[in-house]
């Protein structure tokens, strides 16, 4: 995997230097259970978790530059959530933050630079995301990042001794996800051309 840059973050592989980066976050219980896992019983266990990132090679960890610390991860996972669709190329978006760094805008900037990726360098014509039912901020991270919401289904955790939970699917398609960036370059044309006539009115 390339590293992807934004403007607070970078993404990129695991190194197994991460683990206390990676446990600081892993063994918080508003972490795991959100996401499907129990929290991380002690570092050595993040070590373990950290080992089968790299092996897998599908997940990131978020980097913050400011502090040049890992808060997070984000991937994009073999994940066909619908049967009608499974002849399209697609991935699901997967994401956790260090609870110290929610409110702060950082997984809406990191998915997007991954769906961003997804698009334009994997391939991808349909990229999920999804969250319990019970996990409001992560609800409003995938509203934010364009998806729609599709359908949801009743599921058990296998991580969390068989939990039954509700969850709610979300998706965006390549073709829209092009017609939403075309929209909003006409719009910013649009402002910097009105700018640039007031600008001009005032000069004269």
């Amino acid at each position: 995997m390339e590293d992807l840059v934004t403007d607070r973050l970078i993404l990129r592989t695991w190194k197994e230097e991460d683990y206390e980066d990676l446990y600081e976050y892993a063994k918080s219980e508003l972490v795991g259970p959100n996401a499907g896992w129990i929290p991380h019983k002690d570092e050595d266990e993040s070590k373990k978790i950290i080992k089968m990132f790299i092996k897998n090679n599908e997940t990131y960890a978020i980097v913050l530059k400011s502090e040049n610390k890992v808060i997070g991860s984000i991937g994009l996972h073999d994940r066909k959530p619908d049967n009608n669709l499974l002849k399209l190329n697609q991935k699901e978006v997967g994401y956790v933050l260090n609870p110290r760094y929610w409110g702060k805008e950082i997984v809406p900037e990191a998915v997007k630079s991954l769906v961003d990726c997804g698009f334009n360098k994997l391939n991808l014509e349909l990229i999920w995301c999804a969250h319990f039912d019970f996990n409001n901020n992560s609800k409003r991270v995938i509203e934010k990042c364009g998806f729609k919401y599709k359908f949801k289904k009743l599921e058990r955790l296998k991580l969390l001794n068989n939990k039954e939970v509700t969850t709610l699917y979300y998706c965006i398609f390549r073709t829209e996800y092009k017609n939403n960036l075309r929209i909003s370059q006409n719009i910013i044309n649009l402002h910097d051309s009105d700018y640039n006539k007031m600008s001009k009115e005032l000069l004269e």
